[in-house]
């Protein structure tokens, strides 16, 4: 976060693209969308005065400066201190802003819930309807660009919770039936599909809509439900390798598949173990756990068709949101030493590699440190408190340190996919934040005080708003907590 503010426009106060050849221009598909938003979560949770400060400023410089058709970004050149792109590209426009939206916005609101952040992803999302060109049997499209369609089956999809507004929906359905129900159903019409990033958007995306029309739409969950398993069965027949991981793409109707693997593999399985939720497909969930059971000691270091840092972080996060739901052992011990391979690619000024993808590093990295927290986390941050936390059954078992005299609150999660998101149920879904130990606002909890000897009961209510602590110098807080 520091390393990238080091290098913002000193004028308009925006990060660059990249510190390459992108140096002079912030836009919504990748400054906004995979840079920023991280930024954000970062300072949420280690420098609520610079979140609300200096980044808060810098979204309001953005909605500013940026939209060109409404609300929709267009990207903005410092130098010119104007349109990087002279002449007016709706579908360009489109892109950034449904970038901006699905991979920043939301998830930022995934996990502050309403803010402006929020408001912002509402009025992008909005003006990508009202301007939406594209005539098709079903109503009209913002894009027929397979990725940018899936953004918005995924944000329209959590929007028409969030808000409980049915106009996001009925959008979504219009796509969800433009794929499955027209002639350009992902395995049985198109000649490619694409698994890695830039395509597994959509595969996501319409388990996402499954879900809302599961439980707002049932007609449509019945139209729905045959074209996509038929798609996800494909995919398992062909898309996969003897381990069960994912090619990169393949061809539906020859079985010709790419010859690398993709680090998406597991946003893929998101929507996989949506459907298990949902119609109980074991077949689905028996692929989610062949895939985590065969990572350790086969899929090290770089193992992906995209061998950056972002392909460790994707991999990552993959596997952290399946783990999740399917605590698979050997997953666990993957995910930490890939992540520690992750963390030696970091520079010494913080920077990663110099590029956009950096961000999405620090998104897995907040996702990686709340999972050895479960959900846990200290206000104020400060490098040299360390909290972890983990599970024995119901229980939690929690440890806090500090090298010098620390005082401030502890703060435990609370259900965000219900309280902010309103969703029906936790499904799996790209750049969520799992949910590991949460706290129910009317619930007691007995703590137990494993150095000092000492109980107290406290309801979630009071773990959420936070509990006061006074350390001192080398001494350990050691605390047991029952439901």
């Amino acid at each position: 976060m520091d390393g990238w503010l080091a290098h913002a426009d000193p004028e308009s106060g925006l990060i660059p693209r990249n510190l390459t050849a992108s140096v002079d221009f912030w836009n919504g598909r990748d400054s906004g969308a995979d840079n920023y938003p991280f930024m954000v979560l970062t300072a949420a949770l280690t420098d609520r005065p610079l979140m609300d400060g200096r980044l808060l400023h810098i979204l309001r410089t953005e909605t500013r400066l940026t939209c060109r058709v409404d609300r929709l970004p267009d990207d903005y050149s410092f130098s010119k201190k104007g349109w990087r792109r002279e002449k007016l590209d709706l579908d360009a426009i489109v892109f950034e802003g449904a970038e901006y939206v699905k991979d920043g916005l939301l998830t930022v609101t995934e996990w502050l819930g309403p803010s402006p952040w929020s408001g912002r992803m509402v009025g992008i999302v909005e003006d990508l309807w009202k301007h939406a060109p594209v005539d098709t049997p079903f109503g009209k499209l913002p894009t027929l660009n397979f990725e940018v369609d899936g953004d918005l089956l995924q944000a329209c999809s959590r929007l028409y919770w969030f808000t409980g507004d049915r106009k996001y929906l009925d959008w979504a359905i219009r796509l969800g039936d433009y794929y499955l129900l027209g002639d350009h159903h992902p395995t049985r019409d198109l000649k490619d599909l694409r698994l890695s990033d830039h395509g597994c958007e959509v595969i996501n995306g319409l388990s996402e809509l499954y879900v809302a029309v599961s439980f707002a739409a049932p007609e449509k969950q019945q139209a729905y439900r045959e074209p996509l398993h038929a798609l996800f069965d494909r995919i398992l027949e062909i898309g996969r390798n003897e381990d069960g991981l994912l090619y990169t793409s393949f061809q539906p109707q020859t079985g010709v598949h790419a010859a690398g693997l993709c680090d998406t593999w597991g946003y893929n399985f998101d929507g996989f173990y949506t459907l298990y939720l949902l119609d109980k497909t074991e077949t689905y969930r028996d692929a989610v756990q062949k895939a985590l059971s065969n990572l350790k000691g086969k899929y090290v270091g770089a193992a992906w068709a995209d061998r950056s840092a972002d392909g460790f972080a994707d991999s990552i996060e993959g596997a952290l949101n399946l783990y999740n739901r399917e605590p698979v052992e050997s997953a666990a011990d993957w995910i930490d030493s890939q992540t520690r391979l992750m963390w030696g690619m970091q520079q010494s000024d913080g920077v990663i590699e110099g590029w956009h993808g950096d961000g999405n590093v620090a998104r897995t990295t907040l996702m990686y440190v709340l999972w050895k927290t479960q959900g846990v986390h200290v206000e104020p941050w400060r490098p040299d408190v360390r909290v972890g936390a983990v599970r024995d059954g119901a229980v939690v078992l929690l440890s806090l340190t500090a090298d010098e005299p620390w005082a401030g609150r502890l703060v435990f999660d609370r259900p965000r996919h219900k309280l902010y998101m309103h969703l029906p149920l936790d499904y799996p879904r790209i750049n969520q934040f799992p949910e590991w130990f949460t706290t129910e606002a009317d619930r007691r909890y007995a703590i137990r005080d494993l150095v000092a000897n000492t109980d107290q009961t406290l309801t979630g209510k009071a773990l959420q708003d936070g509990i006061a602590i006074a350390l001192k110098p080398a001494t350990e807080l050691r605390w047991r907590l029952t439901p």
